[in-house]
């Protein structure tokens, strides 16, 4: 094993299952060799690994999709970053839990990873969300592919704060765009009835919108919270809202964070080439109490950020 400062490392995992979900989406699980153990069993919700695509082959030709087959031809030499939707360490072993959207060449790779093959990753890196100790309701917003480290936040919510109120806002273009949840459909309702189960066996209660309309709200999930707030008036001493999503929808959440004076952390996505800081391409433009603004960098400093402390343009 490689080692890298601050409590990360290079390790190899293995593929345990690397399971469509959809026309696009996969759920990867990998085993980490045991001296990853100790270092991803303390890991935060909201860290991330990096992962090396780059001696994984094409899919073969029939199942590239139209629109991806220029840009699969382009060699892949960076790392991808991609947050947890679960870590596992029992038993001495760790299995880490990835949800991923084909959108590009790298993800265009991952999804021809079969049982045992062997990856290699970079992690845990960044920081991941603080839980206050005197919270006692909790607001999780997910938009689009932002679920994952919420779905494994909420996780450690229920574990450690098992009398802590949660509600997930889960938001995303159409029905469709949620199959990388566990899907459980009524059928017998007239307007079919979706759960997200990944919450529901925590017993949080999910508020679904899609922009067509196609399950849940109709519109933004940034409406739909905002709705909410305004009937409920939730107490912002006792309230934290934690988002993850387009960067749209987090600025959004962030203007509802001020306007009902409610604690919110984002998890931003950027361009993270090394994911330890040393390329510097990730930064995000801060508020500073002394300067005005200066930059911060979303590998290191974040990907969580308080989202007053973020420039938002």
């Amino acid at each position: 094993m490689s080692t890298l400062p601050s409590k990360k490392g290079i390790f190899t995992a293995s593929v345990l299952q690397n399971r469509g979900l959809g026309d696009k989406f996969f759920r990867l699980s990998l085993e980490l060799e045991k001296k990853a153990n100790t270092l991803f069993s303390s890991a935060s919700a909201g860290q991330f690994v990096e992962i090396d695509v780059s001696q994984l082959a094409l899919p073969t030709e029939k199942l590239i999709p139209e629109k991806l087959w220029d840009s699969s031809q382009r060699n892949v030499l960076l790392r991808r970053p991609f947050s947890f939707a679960d870590i596992d360490s029992s038993n001495d072993c760790t299995i880490v839990e990835i949800l991923y959207c084909v959108l590009g060449p790298a993800t265009l790779r991952m999804k021809t990873l079969k049982t045992g093959d062997a990856v290699n990753l970079i992690g845990p890196l960044g920081n991941g969300f603080a839980i206050p100790e005197d919270k006692k309701s909790v607001i999780l917003v997910a938009g689009g592919m932002g679920a994952p480290p919420l779905i494994h936040l909420a996780k450690v919510l229920k574990k450690q704060h098992q009398d802590m109120t949660i509600t997930a806002f889960v938001g995303a273009k159409t029905k469709n765009d949620l199959a990388f949840f566990d899907i459980k459909t009524d059928k017998l309702k007239k307007k079919t009835d979706i759960t997200l189960q990944e919450f529901a066996k925590h017993n949080i209660k999910t508020c679904i919108s899609t922009d067509d309309g196609s399950a849940g709200f109709k519109g933004f999930v940034t409406e739909s919270l905002k709705n909410r707030l305004g009937e409920n008036k939730p107490a912002g001493e006792e309230t934290i809202i934690y988002a993850c999503g387009p960067e749209a929808m987090l600025s959004a959440t962030a203007v509802l964070s001020s306007e009902f004076r409610i604690p919110c952390q984002v998890s931003l996505e950027r361009r993270m080439a090394c994911g330890i800081g040393l390329c510097q391409s990730c930064a995000v433009k801060c508020r500073d109490k002394t300067s005005g603004t200066l930059y911060k960098l979303c590998c290191k400093d974040g990907p969580v950020f308080w989202s007053d402390e973020v420039v938002w343009e």
